[in-house]
Order: C-alpha cells, then structure tokens, then sequence
C-alpha cells in the first residue's frame, strides 16, 4: 500500500498502466510546493474523503469498497474535499476536475474527461456539484455518464486563484457497469433479478443427464479480496488492449465487447487467458475440472502464476469463471446448461454417427453430442441488431470453435437462435445448432455398405437450464431457446434456419425400442437397466438385440465396457388388434343424484406386444472405468435380419454420490467465529484411502480450506471432518464442499448458513 499526500490509500495490485497513472498521480500531488502555494493564498487541499462506506451502500459496492472507491456509472458519488486555512469561493476560486482511465487517455476516445464546478447536473456527461459547504470543507456530488467506459480512474482537482493554479489528485476509483440505471445498456427492471445475477455469489450448475438432472453448488465470489483486481487484469492482458490499448480501453463502454472478450479471455487457447481445458481423464500435472468449487481460486492461481494458464478446466468451469467476471464488472449474467448438446463444426445442422455392425461409433469423433454443455447469458440491449434482440445474449467460454480468428463464442441474442435467425452477430449457426442439430446414425454392414439406422432415443437441446430468482431450485427455460416440438412457429424458425433435415417427415416404424431404468442408482451400487420394445404391427420379428453398457464422459467419449449381452433370437410377437380395458368404470353418486355428473366410461389402451429384457451392471465392472461424470452410456441395437433394418436406442445413466451432511455448530453471528462438522458416510465394500473435504464460502471463509483424514474410511464408516468459520457477511450464505478419495472423487455438498447481526 501506499500512501498520498491527499491521504488517500492506493492498492498497488493494478496493472502496469494503472501503476504508471498512479505514480504519475503521486507526482502531480503539491507536496514539494505546498509552502510556496500557502505563500500566495492559493486554495490548498489538505486531503479528499471519497466516502468509501456511504458510496459503496448506495452503489451496490460495499463489499468491493474496502481500500478503494468503486461505484457503478450513470449514478452520482459523493466526496469531500478539506482544505488547509480557507475554504473555496466561487468569487474567487476556479475548480477543474479531471477523470482518466486507461494508458493513453484522451476525450476523443471518451477516456478522458475535464469538467468545472457546475451549478446542475448534465444528464449524460461528467459533472461536479456543491452538496454542502461548511468551513473548510467542501462536499460535492460527481456524475458519470451511463455510457462510460468502464475501469479504473484518476480523479483530479485543478484549482486555480487569479494566476496562480495547484493540481492535485483527489484518488482512485472503479467505474463497473449498472444494471441499476435506466440508461445503462446492462439496466434489469427488476430488483429481484438484479441481486441474483449481479449481487449473489453463490449458485447452482446442472449436470448429470437430461433424464437425472444433477445440481452442484458453485462459489462465484465476485466480491471477495482482490477479485475485482484480478479482473481488471483480465481485460488488460487480453489481446486487443495489447495491439491498441486506447481503443480497447474506450471500446470498454460496450457490454457486448466486454463480453466478448471475456469469452475469449476466460480460455488460454490463443492469449494469457485463465483456464486450460482438458477431457482426457489425465489430469496429473494439474488439478481435475471436477475438483473446483469456486471460482476465487482459480482466478488466484492465474494471477498469482504471472498470467500463467490454470490447470484444467471444462464447459461448467470456463462458465462459472466467465459468470464471476462479468458479475463482478457489473454485467448480470447467469450459468445454463443444455443437455444433449451438439457439437457442429461444420454449420450443416448435422451430427452423423457412422458405426460397425455392433453399434460402435468409429472414425471421426470431432462432432459429438455433449451429455451437457454449459454456457453463460448475460442481459443487455443490442443497439447493433435489430430491435427485439436485446435481453440475454448467449456467450460460450469453452474453447471448441474460433469466432473471429479467436477462441470466444457470442453474444448472440437468445431470442435470434430461437427464432432460427441464424445472420445475427455473434456465432448465431454455432449456438443454433447446439439445441437444435439433427442426428444421424449410419450402421456399417459386412459388405461395407452404410445403412441409416432409426434412433428415436436422441433429441438434442433439452431441459436448458439455470438457477432460479431467489430460490435454489431449476429453472427450465427451454423455452426461450426452442418453440414447442411440431408447432408452426418452430417450423417457421427451421425454414428460416434451412434446417431441412427437421423440416423431413420422419419414417415411422412398427417397432419401438428405449432403455429403462429399475431403480435409483448409487456409487457402488449393482443395478438392472431394460430394453423395452414393443411391436405395433401385425407380424412377427425375428430379430437379434445387441445391448452394451460403457462409462463415459459428459462430452460423450466413450470408455470401456462394464456390462454386454447379445440375444441371437429375440421374436416380436405380432400386434393383436384388440384394446385394453384399464380403468373401471367411474361415477360419483353425490353428483349424480345432483344431476352435475354423468357416468364416466372406461379408459380404453391399445393393447402392444411388449417385452423387456434386462441387463445387469455390477460395480466390480465400473468401478476401475466410471470417470468423474459418473456416466454409464446404455446401449441397445436392434437388428431384423430379413429386412436388414436397424433400430437405435440409447440412455445416459447418473450415479448418485453419497450425501456430504453439514452441521454448523455455534450461533451464526457476523465476525464470531463458527464452526462446520462436514461429514460423508462410505458406501463402497471397499475402504476410502487419501480423503480430502476441501471447503470454501464467499463471507464464511477467508480462503478455501482443505482437511484431509489421514487413516483409511472403512465400508460404512463415516468421514468427520471440523472446519473453522468467520462470517463476514450478514444475511444468507453458501458453505460448498468437495470430497475426494481414490475411490470416490468430486463429490459435492453445500449448507446455507444466514449469519445474524454481532
């Protein structure tokens, strides 16, 4: 830290041009020439209270105020200025202010502002005016424009008496975006949205498989120590500040690049961004994607590597990075996750698997349908695009594409995507298609001929997901992406898109075939899936049913087998034609007598040949192969020899890891030390060995702890752990935990804890 001669105190965590504007502020400050200037009467500044607490409660900025002023453009500050021996007279006395940000500042960029003293404010400009005046002390109100460049600022004072002049510099401030002012491009309506996508630093993000949903808690931390630091970094290492750092500094007005550059710096695929992706299983020399809780120490460890790319990341961590950045800049912005999401590389809506006779995928493996893909949307006005596209706009983190000549995905406007609008900046066709792509199979024969197969199982975009407003449950927003299945406005959105291949009526079969589960599914557990298939016609199948079960990853790389059968002949039995009566008939005798009810008939099912063939998963099977996902990928290929047909299905299995129970002990009090026992029971045959609960809260935890247990868990013995909190913050807070071991890994936890008043 140090400290001015206006006794304001600098945090020199900024970045090399923010230190070069400090020094030079240090420079500008009267400290050599304060005798010379008391000398002739001249107005003389003793120091400048930018009024940290009062500003940071009225911008939304406490957390973030605690070294420096940090408030939120279009929406005025107070400070006050007190002067040595006489005060300022407007007879007499003329004041200049100056606001810079950025290395080569100038006003023709807009990084640059001079403004005098001024009896009103100018809406839309920078302006200075008298709140109060008493003795030597001067208290005045500053205004940003709305359309400010965001960043960090030198605020200067230049006062003048007759010929004489002083300058002086009033401090240092952070100018972030403000979704509370109606003039901003990121402004919300409503209160409630505005604390859960800018203020909470807590949240959810959805994995699992579309059929098992699985939330994991996540600790965003946007305002802990040195965060918005670390992401002023960002911006001032990405390369479009490095080749022109004037026009990016200015270009920083603009939600819509901010966010494109943070897309682009979140990934380190083409610059000095923060995470390293990987899918591999190999995660040796750094630390496993599903390991992280939090984003706090990820963006730690890249600062504190110099720039240094973060061993590893995948889609839900580049999106959690990505929704702290833009969070804590003041963009609101929240994590989604597609389920069945497709990967196209070659914008022709199309993902075609081509497999052997067995079913297995072979060749190219670069378009893949991703269990899940998770990105972020962030809220802002699209003055670029036509109207009715402002609102969330998609933006994609994960580096799978280049956009531009860069790894970055977006903003692209949601509601272009589902109206199949696919001309709309940014990178409309890649988004469009991974909710909307179309899947082929096509089933190589013994004569080397591809067969088109028929897979019912697969439809891509489902259950697109996020947090809710206020609650910690899933909201579907499916809806804002895709129009009803069949309804003519989707199939205005696909002829719009020239997606011809879901504008083509679907062939019909007679036989139907998906996998069923038995039960739920646990970590450890043996379990039976089926293959349910029912024929609708009126002949017989003489068929042959390869079922397969192998682990795989979410982004749908497949792992070796842990459960196979291969029936040689399997008969369909013929539709009978008759229905099923499966409900008696209903009335109710108070109604009737009343003359409101009449006899209800008999629901009245058509009657299908059915059979379900099991196949059993044993643990000893996966145990060695379940990757991290805890995805087991169930197979089932059905082939009728005689009319060489071939019917698909296919189901993504969850396994569920035991609970993490969390018990606070002691009164919830701010700033009174509390205590968590965070504990897991071990539901293998098998001991746990090397086991870990790491721990981490935004206002719980100073930094993330970890506790590891250094004697073996038997089967069924409990792992207990005792971790020490200190709550900083009244009101709700998130405690979220991670348990690793060698047999158990990323298994997640979290307890909400509302801290009182001390």
């Amino acid at each position: 830290m140090d400290e001015q001669s206006d006794g304001q105190t600098v945090d020199e965590t900024g970045t090399n041009w923010a230190w070069g504007l400090r020094l030079e502020g240090l420079a500008a400050s009267p400290r050599s020439s304060r005798h010379c200037v008391t000398m002739a009467e001249d107005l003389v500044l003793e120091r400048c209270d930018l009024e940290l607490e009062a500003n940071g409660q009225d911008h939304h900025t406490a957390d973030l105020c605690r070294e420096r002023l940090v408030v939120r453009r279009g929406q005025p500050f107070r400070a006050t200025l007190h002067f040595e021996g006489r005060n300022y007279e407007s007879s007499v006395d003329k004041l200049t202010f100056s606001a810079v940000t950025g290395p080569a500042p100038s006003e023709e960029a807009g990084t640059k502002a001079r403004f005098p003293l001024s009896d009103a404010v100018e809406e839309g400009a920078w302006t200075a005016t008298v709140v109060d005046q008493q003795d030597s002390v001067l208290s005045l109100q500053f205004s940003t424009p709305a359309h400010a460049p965001i960043g960090l600022y030198r605020l200067s004072l230049e006062a003048s008496t007759g010929y004489q002049g002083s300058s002086f510099v009033l401090g240092h401030f952070t100018l972030l975006f403000n979704c509370w002012c109606p003039a901003d491009p990121v402004y919300l309506d409503s209160e409630e949205e505005r604390r859960e996508y800018v203020l909470t630093q807590q949240g959810f993000i959805y994995q699992g498989s579309a059929k098992f949903i699985k939330s994991i808690p996540w600790n965003f931390g946007q305002f802990e120590d040195g965060i918005l630091d670390i992401c002023l970094m960002l911006l001032d290492v990405n390369p479009k500040f490095l080749k022109d750092s004037g026009r990016d500094c200015s270009r920083r007005s603009n939600p819509v690049y901010v966010g494109r550059v943070v897309s682009g710096m979140v990934n380190c695929n083409d610059d000095q961004g923060v995470l390293l992706g990987r899918w591999d299983n190999n995660y040796g020399d750094g630390v496993s994607p599903m390991f992280w809780i939090g984003s706090v120490d990820i963006l730690q460890r890249w600062k504190e590597g110099g720039c240094q790319r973060v061993k590893y990341g995948q889609c839900w961590v580049f999106a959690a990075v990505a929704c702290t950045v833009l969070r804590c800049l003041g963009i609101p912005t929240r994590v989604v996750t597609n389920y069945n999401s497709a990967h196209d590389q070659n914008s022709n809506l199309l993902i075609e698997y081509f497999r052997n006779e067995f079913g297995e995928i072979e060749g190219d493996k670069s378009e893949m349908i991703w269990n899940f893909h998770c990105w972020v949307e962030s809220w802002m006005t699209r003055p670029d695009l036509q109207p009715g596209y402002e609102g969330w706009q998609a933006l994609d983190p994960t580096p799978q594409e280049k956009s531009e000549g860069t790894y970055c995905c977006g903003p692209v406007p949601v509601r272009a995507i589902k109206e199949g609008d696919l001309t709309t900046k940014y990178d409309a066709p890649f988004v469009f298609a991974e909710v909307n792509a179309d899947v082929v199979d096509w089933i190589r024969q013994d004569d080397g001929s591809m067969h088109k197969s028929i897979n019912r199982s697969l439809v891509v975009g489902l259950k697109i997901s996020t947090k809710s407003v206020g609650r910690d449950e899933r909201e579907d927003i499916t809806h804002t992406y895709k129009y009803p299945e069949g309804s003519p406005e989707e199939r205005e959105a696909f002829t719009r898109a020239n997606h011809l291949n879901k504008l083509t009526e679907k062939e019909e079969k007679g036989v139907a075939m998906r996998i069923r589960v038995g039960q739920s599914m646990g970590v450890g557990n043996d379990f039976d899936v089926f293959a349910h298939i029912t024929n609708d016609t009126g002949e017989d199948h003489a068929c042959r049913l390869l079922l397969c079960a192998r682990t795989v990853s979410y982004n749908g790389v497949l792992g070796p087998e842990c459960g196979t059968k291969d029936l040689l002949d399997l008969t369909l039995e013929p539709f009978s034609g008759g229905v099923l009566q499966v409900e008696e008939s209903v009335v109710c005798n108070t109604c009737l007598a009343q003359g409101r009810c009449q006899l209800r008939p008999p629901m009245m099912q058509r009657q299908h040949q059915e059979k379900s063939i099991p196949l059993r998963i044993l643990y000893e099977k996966y145990r060695d192969c379940l990757t991290e996902s805890n995805l087991i990928k169930v197979r089932g290929l059905l082939i009728e020899p005689a009319t060489n047909s071939y019917l698909l299905a296919e189901r993504d299995l969850y396994l569920e890891n035991p609970e993490i129970k969390i018990r606070i002990l002691g009164e919830p009090k701010q700033n009174r030390k509390l205590a968590a026992e965070v504990s897991l029971q071990n539901p293998l045959t098998v001991p746990l060995l090397g086991c870990i609960f790491t721990v981490e809260g935004a206002g719980l935890t100073e930094k993330q702890k970890a506790v590891e247990i250094p004697d073996p868990v038997e089967a069924g013995e409990v792992a207990k752990v005792r971790v020490d909190l200190m709550p900083r913050h009244v009101g709700l807070n998130k405690l979220v935990v991670n348990f690793e071991s060698d047999k158990l890994k990323s298994v997640k936890g979290y307890r909400n804890v509302i801290i009182g008043p001390s």
